[in-house]
């Protein structure tokens, strides 16, 4: 069951999410979609999401990916919360260098969904990071 990307704006608990909604001022305002079976979007990280010299702080690049994950559920009628993930970070991301996201499905049994999501550089293609991640699907 697939759902229009801007109806998160209509749901009142999803209004102020950090990564993905547009009305949150401190917020990323990354826009999500499906591709098919791949949630996508793309940000490019500012000087103010740095960590040190000049490279995105990592907790930025986990939100990216957490999310991306997220919204693969949600865009696809789903309600979670993430139970447990686990992050391999493969090379730094400097600030200012467009990053593509990628979410999909591994499965799901009974009330668990499995989630990989993976960031890789425009300009490269190169693997910034990917982590696969376990979802609490609620009624």
């Amino acid at each position: 069951m697939n759902q229009d990307p801007n109806a998160r704006q209509g749901r009142g608990d999803a209004n102020n999410c950090f990564v993905c909604s547009p009305s949150n001022p401190l917020g990323l305002h990354v826009p999500f979609h499906l591709d098919g079976e791949i949630c996508r979007g793309q940000f490019t990280p500012a000087a103010d999401h740095c960590g040190y010299d000049g490279i995105t702080h990592g907790g930025i690049i986990f939100s990216l990916l957490d999310d991306v994950m997220a919204n693969w559920l949600y865009l696809n009628g789903l309600r979670c919360y993430t139970a447990k993930c686990e992050i391999r970070y493969r090379s730094p991301l400097p600030t200012g260098c467009r990053v593509l996201l990628v979410g999909q499905s591994l499965g799901q049994k009974r009330k668990v969904a499995m989630m990989e999501g993976i960031a890789t550089r425009e300009d490269t293609g190169e693997t910034i990071a990917q982590c696969e991640a376990s979802f609490l699907v609620q009624p």
